[in-house]
């Protein structure tokens, strides 16, 4: 048995320096061309043939088909640096084209035929890739290499396989799926026109659901945008806007030759039920009359080319927050929501001054907040969550959560911008987020305050005068010829400031001067006190994003 085990301990002694002696001799010889450890890992040792997997996988990584071409597989080799080679160049050619000509970038980026083209390249990109990827494992030949190496480059190799390989498929999957919600969102109609240097597009927020019977829209807004600059001016008309006028050439100037006013009955957002129900027919080629109905109103109003309109449903308004993420704004007074009161039970809580960060449904709950506030209030609290949206929607949100922003942009959105211009708008989008949005509502409190009823009587005349100088400030060329000295700072809440709070009234206390709580809120309305609670809620009109 001890001669046995001898025998056993010599024989794998004699094979140790058998092997030690040829490992020797390799590295006496190392450089032969016929013993180049790239070409011939059998002629190589341990050390060089994991050095040799470790070059090959970068290789493949980094240029694919330069392993191949290295280790002798000319052919194959050939075909993909000659692709490798195109790809640098399209992305070369695409820095280009953002850093020179941006607009014209996008919007081919967002055509639907190369986004076509797209989704087939990327598709094969991935297949060619997996196919080097598999060549690469077979010339390494994992079964020469040394066991312990074998997982740890084994593992490195498929890590690198699912980033390169299966982000070329992930991405054929995300512009796939890009398409099919631009074309759903998007359609194929004329393109928006500019006017005197603008795009000038009516935004209206409604509970939009099926058929839309009875829609009347919850906000109303149009965002004036500097063709050149990206720069936005959010003008708001509040919904109880009373006797809009039309623009000349709308088809509703012979129905409604004195505007829209019929009374109380006659309030702006009543229009959109209006016109869909009893004067469909005086938009013919529209697919939504009520939308066109809205577009001459707001055209009218502000004595503006308004030639494109966005819907948006407030459910879906509420995805997309979720989809992104969330949203954050600080308010300077107090909001009450639906939710749980401090005695457990369901009913009207607040939101306190400070910076929130509000899922979906609590960003819509504050922007639509209603009691114990006015409308110009609430239509403050609208733009500033509007503004925060915009202000937050950068390139990491829309890359980590584009399936979800899509997918909620789908649900929430009706518009007549065609695809064409997706890519120009979000060229102008990306601009604006460089720069303040300038905000003004066609009521209280920019105009007068809430008793001076301006939304009811509006002089039109001043309204002009006013977008006029706005948009004068801002580069555009006035409509008309009342063009007076502008001065922008006294018509908005938020005074151009490195602190946007800097100029915003205190925030309201209790009568003895101490801080309003939640369980203050809960007793004020439990016993009836609806002046306390209106005081409370006072400055809730106060709000910017971040």
């Amino acid at each position: 048995m001890t001669n046995t085990s001898t025998r056993t301990t010599a024989g794998k002694t004699e094979r140790r320096i058998r092997r030690e002696l040829n490992d020797r001799l390799r590295r006496l010889e190392y450089g032969a061309a016929k013993h180049d450890p790239l070409k011939n890992p059998a002629e190589a040792t341990f050390g060089q043939r994991a050095k040799r997997a470790i070059i090959l996988i970068i290789l493949t990584a980094l240029i694919p088909g330069s392993a191949q071409s290295v280790t002798g597989h000319h052919r194959l080799g050939r075909i993909a640096l000659t692709v490798t080679l195109l790809n640098w160049g399209i992305i070369i050619l695409t820095g280009l084209g953002l850093l020179l000509a941006r607009g014209f970038t996008m919007s081919l980026a967002f055509n639907q035929y190369v986004q076509s083209i797209g989704i087939f390249y990327l598709a094969a990109l991935a297949a060619g890739w997996l196919i080097l990827w598999l060549d690469t494992a077979r010339i390494i030949k994992f079964v020469k290499l040394k066991p312990t190496a074998r997982p740890i480059l084994g593992f490195l190799l498929v890590a690198l396989m699912v980033v390169t390989s299966g982000g070329a498929a992930y991405g054929a999957y995300l512009l796939n799926a890009s398409t099919s919600s631009l074309g759903a969102i998007f359609g194929s109609g004329p393109a928006v026109d500019e006017s005197d240097g603008r795009y000038n597009i009516l935004i209206l927020g409604a509970d939009a659901g099926e058929g839309r019977t009875g829609l009347r829209p919850d906000s109303i807004s149009v965002a004036s945008i500097n063709a050149d600059t990206g720069k936005i001016v959010l003008f708001s008309i509040p919904r109880n806007f009373q006797n809009a006028r039309f623009a000349s050439d709308s088809p509703l100037w012979e129905v409604y030759p004195d505007g829209y006013s019929c009374g109380d009955s006659c309030i702006i957002n009543a229009l959109y039920t209006d016109v869909a129900n009893n004067y469909s027919d005086l938009y013919p080629t529209s697919e939504d009359p009520g939308a066109e109905a809205m577009m001459d109103a707001a055209s009218g109003i502000l004595n503006l080319d308004v030639s494109g309109y966005v819907m948006i449903d407030m459910d879906g308004f509420s995805e997309l927050i979720d989809a992104m993420g969330g949203v954050e704004v600080t308010t300077g007074g107090y909001t009450p929501y639906r939710g749980t009161r401090p005695d457990g039970e369901w009913g009207n809580a607040w939101w306190g001054p400070d910076t929130h960060t509000f899922d979906g449904e609590e960003a819509l709950g504050f922007a639509r907040s209603r009691n114990w506030s006015t409308d110009y209030s609430r239509i403050q609290r609208q733009q500033c969550v509007q503004q925060a949206m915009l202000s937050q929607f950068d390139v990491p949100t829309l890359v980590t959560r584009f399936e979800g922003i899509l997918g909620a942009g789908e649900q929430m959105v009706e518009t007549s911008i065609p695809q064409s211009q997706v890519g120009s708008f979000l060229n102008l989008g990306v601009k604006s987020q460089r720069q303040d949005m300038e905000r003004l509502t066609i009521g209280a409190p920019d105009f007068g305050d809430q008793g001076e009823q301006f939304s009811t009587y509006p002089d039109f005349d001043e309204i002009h005068q006013r977008v006029d100088e706005i948009l004068s400030e801002d580069g555009t060329p006035p409509s008309g010829a009342h063009l007076m000295q502008p001065t922008i700072g006294m018509y908005f809440a938020q005074a151009d400031t490195d602190d946007p709070t800097a100029n915003w009234d205190p925030v309201p206390t209790q009568p003895d001067g101490s801080e309003i709580t939640e369980e203050y809120l809960m007793w004020a309305e439990d016993t009836g006190q609806e002046n306390l609670l209106s005081d409370a809620a006072e400055t809730n009109h106060q709000c910017h994003p971040g």
